[in-house]
């Protein structure tokens, strides 16, 4: 008998990923949200409420997510705490022991201390979106039920909706601004992570940080994706304290997500390379890299 793996949010993608990736390994896939999957088995699920039904499985993927930028105490963020916080107590409820892969976030880390390398034991607190914020909050519960939870930064892939799509659309005029000089970052490909998912159930419960072999260039990783998109546009630097000020605009605005917010320009305008050492110690090897994917998109 094959293993049975339920992934949640599969219709998702990063779940997608995991989902497809397991069939491919052999493995039966149970598809646990409010959409099916890409295949396999589905069982209705709405993470905001209620619990799941993990009858017969054998091991658990929580892809599951409320995902966006809206700022911390905003109106946003309660739906946020129900899927990333509510939802994560009920799931490992539903888990029963079973063993559960937590799909985090390195949003959970401080943007106040240096992260020019970034361990596990980095501070979770500062978090500058409700994102990060809830994300934290979920992460703590899974680790303290025993949990694997690995914390990806700027997954990036084929059926990606978030971080590409968006880098695109900043694209005015033949010009892309940047805040702060060129710093170097980590990108994880969704296919590292998706194998990292799969291979994480025999990993011992806490934390691992997930990205791609080597840390990018910024502006040259950003050049790369407009090249391959067919774009042709200009990089410029915008100065920090601008583009800080124009964060703080944005987020004071009556809208539900701001166009531009103080988290977008962290993560833009500063180094944070995650150390992933306790992951490969583990045997997990990250082989996807960015120009593999934009080979595929050209």
């Amino acid at each position: 008998m094959s293993v049975r793996i339920a992934v949640t949010g599969a219709s998702g993608f990063c779940g997608g990923h995991v989902a497809r990736a397991a069939a491919a390994g052999g493995a039966r896939g149970v598809s646990v949200g409010r959409r099916p999957g890409p295949l396999g088995e589905h069982r209705f699920w709405d993470a905001a409420q209620g619990d799941p039904d993990l009858a017969g499985v054998d091991l658990v993927v929580h892809c599951a997510a409320a995902v966006g930028d809206p700022a911390p105490g905003s109106r946003a963020e309660a739906l946020m705490r129900a899927v990333n916080v509510d939802g994560t107590e009920r799931l490992l409820r539903a888990a029963a022991g079973r063993p559960v892969v937590w799909v985090g976030s390195a949003s959970v880390y401080d943007p106040r201390t240096d992260r020019s390398l970034v361990t596990e034991d980095h501070p979770r607190t500062g978090q500058l979106n409700a994102y990060g914020r809830t994300k934290a909050a979920g992460e703590a519960l899974a680790l303290a039920g025993g949990a694997v939870v690995l914390r990806p930064r700027a997954v990036y892939g084929p059926g990606d909706t978030q971080l590409l799509p968006r880098l695109l659309s900043r694209v005015r005029a033949g010009t892309l601004l940047l805040p702060g000089p060129d710093v170097r970052l980590s990108l994880t490909a969704v296919e590292n992570l998706a194998e990292a998912c799969l291979a994480a159930a025999g990993w011992p419960p806490g934390a691992y940080n997930v990205a791609d072999a080597q840390p990018y260039a910024r502006d040259t990783a950003v050049r790369e994706v407009l090249r391959a998109h067919g774009l042709r546009a200009r990089i410029r630097h915008l100065p920090l304290p601008v583009a800080r000020a124009a964060a703080r605009i944005a987020e004071s605005l009556p809208t539900a997500e701001p166009a531009l917010s103080r988290y977008a320009v962290d993560q833009l305008a500063h180094p944070v390379v995650l150390d992933t050492a306790r992951a490969r110690a583990q045997g997990w090897t990250p082989a996807r890299t960015l120009a593999d994917y934009l080979a595929s998109v050209a």
